[in-house]
């Protein structure tokens, strides 16, 4: 999901309140200042980036190129069922009357 500058804007209206060391508020505000940002801006616009990489990363599976070929197998070509799947079908089937 994208979240333009112009969205954030327009719903700005939660409060995010956090306490930090006087070295981490330091940091933060040298960096703020040196990319021309206020301390705010740097901290949200760094928080967001951090979030939509690390959900992206969370949503994106990689598979190498043998995992892709098996993944691949065994759509096309899927194991027989085994006595574990047949009984719980069973079960289901006497369960629900099917």
């Amino acid at each position: 999901m994208q979240y333009t500058t112009e969205v954030l804007e327009k719903t700005r209206n939660a409060r995010l309140e956090t306490r930090v060391s006087s070295d981490q508020k330091n940091l933060f505000q040298r960096a703020a200042a040196l990319s021309g940002r206020t301390l705010s801006e740097f901290v949200i616009d760094s928080t967001q980036e951090a979030a939509a990489r690390i959900i992206k990363e969370h949503e994106i599976i990689r598979l190498t190129r043998e995992e892709q070929e098996a993944f691949v197998t065994a759509l096309l070509s899927p194991a027989a069922p085994g006595s574990r799947l047949h009984q719980a079908a069973k079960n289901y089937r006497m369960k629900t009357g099917l």
